[in-house]
């Protein structure tokens, strides 16, 4: 499963998550920020390539659905709601993804 991972500059929040689940059989991780300024910009490939989308607060979703709203339309997309007051590779912010990703990932699909 294509996971992509969202975060305002795809600095600190994203890129952990990548690197977390990197090594995770059940996904292919990748890491995106919404800002013009980010490390790696969200492009609509990364939108199409992705099967699971799970953006680190609600104005990810909110910039995402603002310009990818079609492409969106049937790709599902969670908020993981984790504030950016983290830095790369915080230990805080490993336990949180493992245990919020780890739910979703685990979720039956409807």
């Amino acid at each position: 499963m294509n996971v992509l991972f969202v975060c305002s500059r795809n600095q600190w929040r994203s890129p952990t998550a990548e690197w977390l689940f990197r090594s995770d059989p059940r996904v292919s991780p990748r890491s995106v920020g919404t800002s013009p300024r980010a490390k790696r910009p969200v492009t609509l490939g990364d939108i199409r390539w992705a099967d699971l989308i799970l953006a680190m607060e609600a104005k990810h979703r909110s910039r995402l659905k603002a310009t990818y709203r079609q492409e969106l339309s049937h790709k599902p997309l969670h908020v993981l709601e984790i504030p950016d007051k983290y830095r790369y590779r915080d230990p805080e912010l490993i336990d949180i993804l493992e245990v919020a990703v780890d739910e979703i990932l685990e979720a039956p699909t409807q």
